[in-house]
């Protein structure tokens, strides 16, 4: 069985002046993410957006319980660490057979 878990979350970006600033923050919770919990994660929408951002986080496991356990791990750190305010989340997984 392989599982596909994917944590979805927005940022308020409310200190960003610019488009630079916008991706500075978004790196550096984008790196400090993978190198800690070694997940994919990506800016995937409101790319041109200066006060939002939109992010995601991806785990494939063989347990739904692991992947989104792990993913729970992610969001707590982004919200500790985050140069944001997180707005919106959801935590889902796939299974495929």
């Amino acid at each position: 069985m392989l599982v596909v878990s994917i944590l979805h979350l927005s940022l308020e970006l409310d200190e960003v002046w610019s488009l630079k600033d916008k991706r500075s923050v978004v790196k550096s919770l984008k790196d400090r993410v993978q190198r800690r919990f070694h997940v994919s994660v990506a800016e995937v929408d409101d790319n041109d957006s200066l006060g939002h951002a939109r992010m995601a986080a991806a785990v494939v496991s063989n347990s739904r319980a692991h992947g989104e356990a792990v993913l729970a791990k992610v969001l707590a750190f982004a919200e500790e660490n985050a140069e944001a305010r997180i707005s919106d989340v959801a935590i889902f997984s796939e299974v495929y057979d």
